[in-house]
């Protein structure tokens, strides 16, 4: 199958999309901050580069892309039909990738939360986030 999108196209598109500074990841910075949270963002010297760092609490925060993170199960996470092959490995590299990162993250004492997109939706946005509160504080 062939691509829908001219070569061009095709590039300013993925061009166009944030590696940081989501409408996700702003969102949950935004509800935390009103609760009285204070972080750090993106710390590169974390492994993983959390999204979000919380030292008082020695917790670690990432806005998961339910596409980009191969969510399991969410209607989100659906693998392109053109250039398959290439995109799992993308998705898989990620996946990797996050769970190396969490490993090395609780072996050096942190509590690692993932928030993926999808709970982050208008149906499941005040759950989510009340859940995070209660973990956090956990």
């Amino acid at each position: 199958m062939t691509d829908v999108h001219s070569k061009e196209t095709r590039s300013y598109n993925m061009s166009r999309i944030k590696g940081k500074d989501t409408k996700p990841e702003l969102l949950v910075r935004r509800f935390l901050h009103k609760n009285g949270f204070r972080y750090r963002i993106h710390v590169k010297n974390l492994p993983g580069k959390p999204d979000i760092v919380l030292p008082k609490y020695k917790t670690v925060v990432f806005v998961q892309g339910c596409f980009w993170h191969g969510h399991a199960g969410c209607k989100y996470y659906v693998i392109p039909k053109t250039r398959t092959e290439w995109w799992l490995d993308k998705i898989n590299g990620n996946i990797t990738k996050d769970k190396s990162a969490r490993a090395l993250l609780i072996a050096q004492g942190w509590k690692v939360i993932e928030i993926w997109e999808c709970g982050l939706k208008k149906k499941t946005q005040d759950d989510s986030l009340h859940s995070l509160l209660t973990n956090i504080k956990a």
